[in-house]
């Protein structure tokens, strides 16, 4: 592993807050009220890209903030039935309908660095994205606390819901092994998993790297991984492959797709979907 990411982030521009007098929201609720201000005041509140990917990254966060972390761990690691066709699910999916009310026309089939792009410009006031967004405002000059503001998605705060970037090792002939150590050897150094993830906006694999070179967004999601790891709250996002395997991950990311889409109506066909989806790719 070259890193950890977590995906349970929300961005925002700094000085859009300060204009609509936004604090940060530490519920769905709060999390809510603060996109009307930015309506309110004539910016688009959410930038999103309607890719399945990334509609389904964000419906992580709000799982998770929705049924806490033990029904998120239920429903998307250990894939419990009852935790996915729960009255619990369907509210999942009744505040996915809130916040996607939020988004400009034009976000479908955007990527999700554009939608960064928006936040960046002032265009748009929070991105709900993992922590590769942080590289384009790292790109574009921006400091966190002066330009931009990270804080964990509203009800995820102790808990990291992650996935990860690795070179994958074969087994080879003995006469290319030290090779292979080198690498491996190279990858996992302190120094290495330092100054890569400095730039990357994610986090070192490793929970014994010093945070010394890192910003305060990069300082907070060291702390926050090596606490989720330590407390057993430490979860595999279903939306990025790390949940289950990728036949369910797949199924899940349509389910989520069309329900934000409208081609799902309601939260309840929504629900049933998602079970029917997942029972097939099992």
């Amino acid at each position: 592993p070259v890193n950890v990411h977590s995906v349970n982030w929300l961005w925002i521009n700094k000085a859009v807050m300060d204009k609509i007098g936004g604090t940060q929201p530490k519920t769905f609720d709060e999390l809510i009220a603060l996109l009307d201000k930015a309506k309110a005041a004539g910016v688009i509140p959410l930038a999103l890209g309607g890719q399945n990917w990334q509609e389904a990254t964000m419906f992580d966060s709000i799982v998770l903030s929705t049924g806490g972390p033990e029904f998120y761990k239920k429903a998307f690691n250990d894939l419990d039935e009852e935790s996915l066709k729960s009255d619990t699910m369907k509210k999942s999916f009744d505040n996915l309908a809130t916040i996607i009310k939020y988004v400009d026309p034009n976000f479908s089939g955007r990527d999700w660095n554009l939608a960064t792009a928006m936040v960046i410009k002032g265009d748009a006031l929070v991105q709900v994205m993992g922590d590769w967004a942080k590289g384009e405002f790292v790109a574009a000059k921006k400091t966190p606390d002066t330009d931009f503001l990270c804080y964990r998605f509203p009800g995820t705060d102790g808990s990291v819901v992650y996935n990860s970037d690795m070179f994958g090792m074969f087994n080879v002939p003995d006469d290319r092994k030290a090779a292979q150590v080198a690498l491996a050897t190279a990858t996992l150094s302190k120094s290495f998993q330092s100054a890569f993830n400095v730039v990357k906006g994610s986090v070192p694999a490793r929970t014994d790297v010093p945070d010394t070179d890192f910003d305060a967004c990069g300082k907070k999601g060291i702390a926050d991984l090596k606490a989720a790891n330590e407390g057993g709250t430490l979860f595999g996002s279903l939306a990025q492959g790390y949940g289950a395997p990728p036949a369910i991950a797949n199924a899940y990311k349509d389910v989520v797709s069309k329900f934000v889409h409208g081609q799902i109506k309601t939260s309840d066909e929504a629900v049933k979907q998602l079970v029917q989806a997942i029972d097939d790719a099992r």
